[in-house]
Order: C-alpha cells, then sequence, then structure tokens
C-alpha cells in the first residue's frame, strides 16, 4: 500500500467522517461545520499534490472517491436521522451512491471494462451535494429556517437523480454495445 501524503490525507479524510457525525449528533453545528471545511480542503490538497508532486495512485483513484462518497452519504443520512434533511432526498443520495458503488463492483467481478470515470454532471452533482450539506449546517448552526433551503433541496434532488440516471444509461449503452 502507497500511503504518500495525498492518501494520508484522503485517510484523514475518511477518519474525520466519525467526528463530523458526532459533532452533529451532539448539535455543535458550527464544529460540524469546520470539520466540513477542513475535509474539503483535504480534498482539494490531495488532488492537488496528486498532481503537482506526480504522486497518482491506484489506491488514491479508489479511496478519493470512496471518501467523498461516505462523507456526503453519511452527512445526509445523519442529518436525515435528525429531521433536518427530508428522508426523500436521503434516499436518493445513498440510491444514486449504492447504484455507482454496484456497478463499479460487478465490473471489476466480471472482468468487464467500463469507464468508471466521473462525468461533469457527476462532479456537478457532488459539488451540489456538498454546497447543500453546507448550507443545512450553516443554517442549522444560525438557527434559520431551513424551509428556505427548499428550493436547493429540490434543485440537488433533480441534479443527483439526472446524475443517476446518466450513470445508469451510460454503463447500460457500453454493455450492450459492447466490445468496438
Amino acid at each position: 500500500m502507497n500511503m504518500n501524503i495525498p492518501n494520508s490525507l484522503t485517510m484523514l479524510r475518511i477518519l474525520l467522517i466519525p467526528v463530523y457525525v458526532g459533532l452533529l449528533n451532539y448539535e455543535h453545528f458550527d464544529y460540524a461545520l469546520a470539520t466540513l471545511f477542513v475535509a474539503g480542503l483535504t480534498d482539494a490538497l490531495d488532488g492537488t499534490i496528486a498532481r503537482v508532486a506526480n504522486q497518482r495512485t491506484r489506491l488514491g483513484e479508489v479511496l478519493d472517491p470512496l471518501a467523498d462518497k461516505l462523507m456526503l452519504t453519511t452527512g445526509f443520512i445523519t442529518l436525515s436521522v435528525m429531521h433536518l434533511v427530508p428522508l426523500w432526498l436521503t434516499i436518493l443520495v445513498v440510491s444514486r451512491d449504492l447504484m455507482l458503488m454496484l456497478g463499479a463492483a460487478v465490473a471489476h467481478f466480471t472482468n468487464t471494462q467500463v469507464d468508471i470515470s466521473p462525468t461533469v454532471l457527476g462532479k456537478g452533482t457532488t459539488l451540489i451535494q456538498l454546497a447543500t450539506l453546507v448550507a443545512i449546517v450553516f443554517f442549522a448552526s444560525r438557527r434559520l429556517d431551513l424551509t428556505t433551503l427548499d428550493p436547493l433541496l429540490y434543485l440537488m434532488g433533480g441534479v443527483t437523480l439526472l446524475s443517476g440516471l446518466h450513470y445508469l444509461s451510460r454503463g447500460y449503452w457500453h454493455i450492450t454495445s459492447g466490445p468496438a
């Protein structure tokens, strides 16, 4: 296992997840928000260092998106349990991520060559999901009316659904078209 600086930063981000969840659970929203920003900083740093210092590894290619998915998924689940996020939205986020992971696992175990690289829509979905988490935690920390975020929740839900359908159709077309 190659634990260079970028991979170490990604591991730190994964280790911050239970800290973030615990802070949310005890309603220490300001600290949870700070933890989320530290996680975001490690995400930016690991990718930058990996590119600039030519320290890209296969482990990093797997761990980095996994860390993002774990942070987002656990964040939405926790906020849903706390009744700060509607359950339908959490189900949508979790379902999309499970579908992506299941598709990647099936491709791996069946030795099927599929393009699992993130799309612009997929990266945009991650960005809007993260922005939504930040907004909800910020509003909760300031005791602001969370219903004012409803348009953002619906936008995020729509983008998440669209992204999931896009990845699903991309995988379907790859499998049905066969080798060129």
